[in-house]
């Protein structure tokens, strides 16, 4: 009777569900998108040389992206044709209408690619000139006008989205071409889904370097920490930001596999 009376509370102990707080870790705080911004020290202004009136003609081994007279390379997230505007060699962000990307899909890449603010832009901080190129359609560049304009460091022109500044500010006025040139090297993941070498990029704005090998840290999150999603071969998508100021233009887009 005695070993079986100690035997009967032991198995109802071990047979009771735990408590919620014995269960469970504490839930994660809720961040607001200031959280992961920062405003110092400001990136030295370089001033670069003259944008060309003409644009650069690309190298024979290239897949022209935009050849100035269609969108054909180019759809919407849901595989529909690009919606944006094509006019006198350039096509421009349409507002509404979401964001574009390449119909074909890239790991290691050379990107070139040349984008202007408009004349008479307004606002200031993010809300002037805002757009965005997602490498493999989930690590964003940031296209913004910082001309005359600050705002947070590693939300500036040329900045790895909310993780990496640029190492200078080389923008060109707005009304003028900027270019970007752009060394990708694509992820690999190990079985359990983390990076066994993590993305890496190397950009040059108007001929300056901005980012040179940086190591990009996980997916663009406007809100949070970047996180490592595994992912094969993805697109070139370009951000319709809804930038109430003025519309970004694009014009010679190319790029080479590696």
């Amino acid at each position: 009777m005695k070993s079986a009376f100690l035997f009967i509370p032991v198995t109802l102990f071990l047979s009771l569900p735990l408590t919620a707080q014995e269960t469970k870790y504490p839930e994660q705080e809720p961040m607001k998108p200031a959280m992961t911004e920062y405003w110092q020290p400001q990136p030295t202004v370089v001033t670069p040389s003259k944008s060309p009136e003409k644009a650069i003609v690309a190298p024979s081994d290239a897949l022209i992206l935009f050849d100035g007279k269609d969108l054909s390379q180019w759809s919407n997230s849901k595989g529909e044709p690009a919606a944006w505007t094509v006019s006198d060699g350039v096509f421009t962000v349409k507002k509404g209408t979401g964001d574009i990307q390449t119909r074909s899909i890239f790991n290691d890449f050379q990107l070139h690619i040349e984008w202007r603010i408009p004349e008479g832009i307004t606002g200031k901080s993010q809300a002037r000139g805002n757009s965005g190129l997602f490498l493999q359609g989930m690590y964003e560049i940031q296209i913004l006008d910082c001309y005359e304009n600050e705002t947070y460091v590693n939300g500036q022109t040329g900045s790895v989205y909310k993780q990496t500044p640029p190492l200078v500010n080389a923008m060109h006025k707005p009304g003028e071409w900027n270019s970007y040139d752009i060394i990708y090297t694509a992820p690999t993941f190990k079985k359990d889904g983390t990076y066994r070498t993590p993305p890496r990029v190397t950009l040059l704005q108007n001929g300056i370097l901005l980012q040179n090998n940086t190591i990009i840290l996980g997916t663009t999150e406007y809100i949070g920490q970047p996180k490592v999603k595994e992912h094969g071969a993805g697109p070139i998508r370009l951000q319709d930001h809804g930038d109430p100021s003025a519309p970004i233009s694009f014009r010679n887009i190319w790029i080479r596999e590696l």
